[in-house]
């Protein structure tokens, strides 16, 4: 992997601090940055992905030491999260201070914020020197953006600049963490498991309810391919890919090799492994949505905890998958790195 060159991150800076609009690789997938501190600038990251403006952003630090600038009444379980967890994939959802903008918390009393762990965008943070707001760069409710082809295909010149940091290791959204009463309380599952939050915390993570904040990912439909996808378990796929190749034909995203019977059009193997499966989740559904196939049928994934983050995506998908689903259900959407 190259990284960008030490003139491409400072050009990145004078963007950012012109309240431009620059796309950086994290570990977890690519992110539409601004500067959290400029009102403009953050309107610039809504209307560059068509988001709806109470749907609140994740701000991007570049060390645990800028907890106290952004959040306040700060507990102790998240600074040892943060000793623990950052730089990575965990978002914590804190009392917002004073000065953070009701446009990056989409008007909450919270605010998420996190360290990524990725070269590039540590090199960016350090060198910006404050925090960057940046949701996935992507279209609102799509699939995430988690190489740079993607992010071209998705905002084209709405965005100034993108850093190349090659392919996102990590491949899904980060864990998302509610702290801002005190108990832990899971808003999205991601890379860090609600387990090791607990092991560390030597307490209970609770899952998010309709009393939990706002948090990007938490609404029923997201993650989204054009074509419409359904979940399927394995004892049921191949006949229901030939139920649906009736209809037209069918692209499969599947961990077990393509029967001789089956009627697919298009069969795409997926790792057997919850962690590598991730990583190329979204690049194997950008690539079976630009298939000539009317459906995809997507084999589900085993009912464990260490495939509750990869459930949580696929399901999302399902359900806001489909151009004329997705318009139905786009004011349901919401998105983070």
């Amino acid at each position: 992997m190259t990284l960008p060159a030490e003139q491409d991150i400072a050009q990145a800076v004078r963007i950012l601090r012109a309240g431009g609009l620059v796309a950086f690789p994290t570990e977890t997938v690519y992110g539409l940055g601004a500067d959290a501190s400029n009102p403009d600038a953050v309107r610039r990251i809504f209307d560059a992905k068509g988001r709806p403006p109470n749907h609140p952003l994740i701000v991007h630090l570049g060390g645990g030491g800028e907890l106290d600038r952004w959040a306040r009444e700060i507990p102790e379980a998240a600074r040892q999260l943060a000793e623990r967890f950052w730089p990575g994939p965990l978002t914590l959802v804190l009392k917002r201070a004073v000065r953070v903008l009701d446009a990056v918390t989409g008007g909450q009393d919270t605010v998420g914020l996190r360290v990524p762990a990725h070269p590039v965008a540590q090199s960016l943070l350090q060198a910006f020197d404050g925090g960057i707001a940046a949701p996935s760069a992507n279209r609102f409710g799509r699939v995430s953006a988690t190489t740079v082809q993607h992010v071209r295909e998705e905002l084209g010149d709405r965005v100034d600049l993108i850093l190349d940091g090659g392919a996102c290791a990590v491949g899904i959204e980060s864990t998302i963490l509610d702290l801002s009463t005190g108990a832990p309380v899971l808003l999205r599952p991601g890379g860090i498991t609600s387990e090791e939050i607990a092991a560390l915390l030597h307490a209970p993570v609770a899952r998010g309810s309709t009393g939990s904040p706002r948090a990007p990912g938490g609404l029923a439909a997201h993650y989204a391919p054009q074509l419409p996808l359904r979940l399927v378990p394995r004892p049921t796929l191949d006949v229901s890919v030939r139920e649906e190749a009736a209809r037209g034909p069918v692209a499969v995203l599947a961990r077990h090799p393509r029967p001789a019977s089956s009627a697919a059009a298009v069969w795409m193997n997926a790792p057997l492994d919850a962690v590598n499966y991730a990583h190329h989740l979204y690049a194997a559904l950008r690539q079976l949505d630009r298939s000539s196939c009317a459906a995809i049928l997507v084999e589900a994934p085993p009912e464990t905890m260490e495939w509750s983050a990869v459930r949580d995506r696929l399901t999302r998908a399902a359900l806001g998958s489909g151009a004329a689903d997705r318009a139905a259900v786009s004011a349901d959407a919401s998105d983070g790195t």
